[in-house]
């Protein structure tokens, strides 16, 4: 075996593999990446840890067909640090020899004959915009638990419906959710799955091409598993229990005040007071005509107070607590000059959407406030 291949498209499709190894693999043999040069001219650079596979395709101009396994992330580092160069793989018994120009890297080899075949990748689904895919995961994962108390509210719930994607995210405290289009293979399609969230934003932002393909199988489940693929990168991810809560019925359907505000200045606000804020404790903000009035800490303790212009629409004042990150989580990935937010009353669910319009918001946060004594 035998190859030569470009040192950036190299580095970047090991790159890539290398952020699906598992941080502690069952199996030693899971922290290697697979390289193979097939008969039709392309090196496969291959991760898989039983959860989550990754493949990248690179073309070649010639090479013999051959397979061998390596330490994915030792070979990420040598690749990145290798001068712009054509780098050569040489395999040498137990061993592969890696050089670029004058610099020479000698791996030893692991047993790739005990290395796990990859899934399958289900039949595609639809396709959708990479970018407008990766930006509406990014605002509902946002929401999802990071602990693996409730396994389930680790992940994003995808629903498809016919041309329309919607993603779901609750840690039980707040809660995202994000509707999209999507060109789907079938106009009527059906399905869910819940997708573990870190495996999901990872994969979204690292996105390359123009388009991503979503693949399900035809029951819509994956069988338990879905699968990615764009730019010759191709990702399957087991899916979690598809056990999810209901969701839609915690939106409020009717409200007693809103107030529409400048995005970056209330999260630059909403930073400063925080600053002062002990470790669960809340920023208040009190809504009255023209302006919000934001404060943290009391007593003995350190103070904050920060007053912005607001249109606020409501009877008198309203004064609401909110844990601070979680507001400020939500602005983060907004996409708006302008944050709208709804209320119904201290002690409920307050909503956060794009915009000043009236109409119905594609992407809704929700945020349950804390109580003040």
């Amino acid at each position: 075996m035998r190859f030569q291949v470009n040192r950036n498209q190299l580095a970047q499709g090991v790159a890539w593999a290398a952020r699906h190894l598992s941080t502690n693999p069952t199996k030693p043999i899971l922290a290697g990446i697979r390289l193979e040069v097939t008969n039709d001219l392309q090196l496969k650079l291959s991760a898989f840890d039983y959860q989550t596979s990754a493949e990248a395709t690179i073309p070649l101009d010639a090479g013999p067909p051959g397979v061998t396994l390596v330490s994915g992330r030792l070979l990420a580092e040598i690749t990145k640090a290798l001068p712009a160069q054509p780098v050569t793989f040489t395999l040498d018994g137990p061993k592969v020899v890696v050089t670029c120009g004058s610099t020479r890297f000698t791996l030893l080899t692991m047993p790739v004959e005990d290395y796990p075949s990859l899934p399958a990748m289900p039949p595609t689904a639809g396709r959708v915009g990479s970018d407008v895919f990766a930006s509406a995961v990014a605002q509902v994962v946002v929401a999802a638990a990071r602990d693996d108390t409730l396994p389930m509210l680790t992940g994003v719930r995808m629903e498809i419906d016919g041309d329309t994607i919607i993603l779901a995210a609750t840690d039980r405290y707040r809660l995202a959710v994000r509707e999209l289009k999507w060109t789907s293979a079938q106009p009527d399609l059906q399905a869910v799955a819940v997708i573990p969230g870190r495996a999901l934003f990872d994969l979204a932002k690292t996105i390359t091409g123009a388009e991503v393909e979503i693949a399900l199988s035809s029951g819509g489940t994956g069988e338990g598993m879905i699968g990615f693929s764009s730019a010759g990168r191709r990702t399957t991810v087991r899916l979690l229990d598809p056990d999810f809560p209901k969701f839609r019925q915690l939106f409020p359907t009717e409200f007693t005040a809103t107030a529409t505000i400048p995005t970056s200045a209330f999260a630059e606000a909403v930073k400063r007071v925080a600053l002062v804020a002990e470790r669960n404790t809340p920023v208040r903000l009190t809504f009255r005509a023209g302006e919000v009035v934001l404060e943290a800490g009391s007593g003995d303790e350190a103070q904050a107070v920060e007053v912005l212009p607001v249109d606020f629409d409501g009877d008198g004042e309203f004064t609401i607590a909110f844990n601070h990150q979680y507001l400020l989580d939500a602005l983060a990935v907004l996409g708006s000059d302008v944050a709208r937010m709804q209320f119904t009353a201290p002690t409920k669910p307050a909503i956060v959407t794009p915009g000043k319009d009236g109409g119905e918001a594609d992407y809704r946060h929700l945020i349950m406030p804390i109580r003040l004594s």
